[in-house]
């Protein structure tokens, strides 16, 4: 039996699922929150997925979106997109390396949306992770696959119960969130953040240069120094802080 593990998409010049190595690298290194901090600075305020949970909060997810979008369940049109090689089993059959399998389920956990037979799918492929707003079935043996995984729960009930496969590759809502083929997703502890690739390098290097900040100040903050003009750094606290910077 083939898994295609490593032959699928392309890899070229570190660049793995839309994403070079080093920008991997830098969104790797910093938290959803300093993420979501800077994406606040510029403007965007709805760009978090809500109410979806990490099945494993240890580990950091990071990858290009390929969205799948399933429609509310109803017995004819099941029927005619539910079987054979529907929508899902195709993008589960097509996610590239570094790309994270991105799920509209409107919310609804109330069936699964996957189980582990596609969660090895996935991770054959070579995949960063998966995130459904929706439900998960099967729940150990998918944990047992090891990709970092986002859901709204665990549900026995298979797809049909609630939803419709329906398409791939177009824009979709996932946990109130619009995301489009190619946007970025970085996820840990505290939740899954949507990223345009545009300000994708900005917002990292942002990013990084405040966790540099921040950790300066906690030190400052162990030392037993006070809140007062040290969070946020006033002036003085400032000129300290580059000083040591530049030494």
């Amino acid at each position: 039996m083939s898994t295609d593990r490593t032959s699928t998409g392309p890899i070229e010049g570190g660049v793995v699922g839309g994403l070079s190595a080093e920008l991997r690298a830098k969104l790797e290194a910093v938290p959803v929150a300093g993420l979501s901090a800077q994406l606040r600075k510029r403007g965007l305020n709805l760009v978090t997925i809500d109410g979806v949970r990490p099945l494993h909060p240890e580990r950091k997810l990071v990858g290009t979106a390929k969205t799948l979008r399933f429609v509310p369940g109803r017995e004819d049109l099941f029927q005619s997109h539910g079987g054979g090689y529907n929508a899902q089993k195709r993008a589960f059959d097509e996610v590239g390396p570094g790309e994270v399998i991105v799920i509209e389920a409107r919310g609804e956990a109330g069936s699964g949306t996957l189980g582990d037979i596609l969660a090895l799918r996935a991770a054959a492929r070579g995949a960063a992770g998966i995130v459904t707003d929706g439900g998960i079935r099967d729940r150990d043996a998918v944990a047992a696959v090891g990709l970092p995984l986002y859901s709204n729960g665990a549900h026995p009930a298979v797809l049909g119960r609630k939803h419709v496969p329906w398409d791939l590759d177009v824009t979709i809502a996932c946990g109130g969130t619009t995301v489009e083929p190619g946007d970025i997703l970085v996820g840990d502890a505290d939740g899954v953040i949507v990223i345009p690739p545009a300000l994708a390098d900005e917002v990292a290097d942002a990013a990084l240069a405040q966790e540099h900040e921040d950790a300066w100040v906690a030190a400052r903050i162990e030392e037993g120094a006070a809140l007062e003009g040290l969070f946020p750094m006033n002036a003085e606290w400032r000129s300290h802080f580059e000083r040591e910077r530049e030494e």
